[in-house]
């Protein structure tokens, strides 16, 4: 791994720049309620020991960043699953390796948790991102994911 690359747990005090590196994550998005609502979210997430929100430093800088959520189950022998989502790379710090030290260390996180398994979903269009998936042990054969919209 780069030198320059650092993989951590995200700390509560770095919601802004979160939410900045979120503006590379879609090109269009809902609108985001007021900071007072954001900051409630934002504290009763980092205080949830299933949620964990990983980010990659580059030089110092946030530049990428995952959810990981740890779903207890009743199945598999009552191992739990991950859920991986909002996986975002700043733009400009795309193709570096970030992204992929991110999503290792967020697996091995959730092996060492004894998920039985982790998924994602990711747009279907975004062709370059499910190369790296796949490079990571993603099979998109597996299973077939399906999305409900209000």
């Amino acid at each position: 791994m780069d030198q320059d690359i650092i993989v951590r747990h995200i700390r509560e005090e770095e919601l802004d720049d979160l939410l900045a590196l979120y503006t590379h994550l879609h090109s269009k998005d809902d609108p985001l309620p007021p900071m007072s609502d954001l900051v409630v979210v934002w504290h009763d997430t980092m205080h949830n020991p299933l949620l964990h929100y990983f980010i990659t430093e580059y030089r110092g800088i946030i530049v990428s960043s995952c959810c990981l959520v740890i779903v207890p189950n009743l199945t598999h022998g009552a191992r739990p699953f991950g859920l991986i989502e909002n996986v975002v790379t700043h733009s400009d710090y795309r193709k570096k390796g970030c992204a992929t030290a991110l999503l290792k260390h967020a697996l091995d996180f959730a092996w060492t948790a004894d998920c039985h398994k982790v998924m994602l979903l990711s747009g279907v269009e975004r062709t370059e991102a499910h190369s790296m998936y796949e490079r990571l042990g993603f099979n998109r054969y597996s299973k077939i994911g399906y999305e409900a919209k209000p």
